[in-house]
């Protein structure tokens, strides 16, 4: 007498076993219930089950049990485990640029793109290509900086964005009811989209914790906040070298605010959904 399964799912609609892969730290992975995603930053045992703690792009965490085929990477599903003690054969993580995007090896730069974004300054510029240089080289979108925020109307009206060239403004301090504001409305438009981040100056997006600083100094109202910054510090009244320190500790998103790190990701999609070059 011929025996069967009990389980009579035919083999083809069997769902295949998931690979494992280990949590190593920067594994970047989406939890497929709820699509949050974000890079591994510790694996912990409790008692109700071993669990990941992802953290976003913009520096939030999550914590998700491991459970089977309970991740996507690059898109696939994969059952996370805990890494072995002191490494081990398994799956790498995908190289990441500074910005968390999944690094292309041997990319080239593309052809410029007509569209643009604009910063208020050298220092802005800089920190924006340490953290998002590999993703704008390879997006074709080129940076450069304004002399202030009050050349923008006449930058605006020399640059003639279009549909295919469609320009973007990252602006200091833009709170409402400031002269930034105000300028920054009168330049808006279809092919312009302006967005700022509340800080007085760039430095202040830069977290204090990578600074090695427990917050940035409150500089009185009337006196230059980069050099009040300096003094409250007690570092040389060259704010030059003072932001060249500031830069040097800044190794990837993950070093600055929230409130940065969506604005220009929201202008970088901006000018690239322009068009072509």
């Amino acid at each position: 007498m011929r025996s069967y399964s009990p389980d009579l799912t035919p083999p083809w609609k069997k769902p295949t076993p998931a690979p494992e892969v280990p949590a190593e730290p920067d594994l970047v992975v989406e939890e497929v219930t709820t699509g949050f995603c974000g890079a591994v930053i510790r694996c912990e045992k409790t008692a109700e089950g071993p669990t990941v703690t992802l953290e976003d792009r913009f520096g939030k965490h999550r914590v998700f049990p491991l459970v089977a085929r309970g991740f996507l990477l690059e898109g696939r599903p994969v059952t996370l485990v805990r890494p072995r003690p002191g490494g081990g054969a398994g799956a790498s993580a995908p190289a990441r640029t500074a910005s968390g995007s999944v690094a292309v090896p041997g990319a080239r730069a593309r052809v410029a793109r007509a569209g643009r974004i604009y910063v208020e300054g050298r220092h802005d510029a800089e920190l924006v290509e340490k953290v998002w240089g590999d993703d704008l080289r390879i997006e074709g979108v080129v940076v450069e900086y304004l002399g202030g925020v009050d050349d923008l109307p006449a930058v605006v009206a020399e640059f003639g964005p279009a549909p295919d060239a469609r320009l973007g403004v990252l602006v200091d301090h833009l709170v409402p009811g400031s002269k930034e504001s105000r300028i920054a409305a009168a330049a808006a438009g279809a092919d312009v989209l302006v967005v700022g981040h509340p800080y007085i100056d760039v430095w202040e997006a830069v977290k204090p914790s990578s600074v090695s600083i427990p917050a940035w100094p409150k500089v009185p109202r009337g006196e230059d906040w980069k050099t009040g910054v300096c003094a409250a510090l007690g570092w040389p009244p060259n704010t030059g070298a003072a932001w060249q320190h500031i830069l040097s500790r800044v190794h990837s998103y993950r070093d600055l605010e929230p409130a940065l790190l969506g604005r220009v990701e929201e202008l970088i999609d901006f000018v690239t959904a322009g068009g072509e070059s």
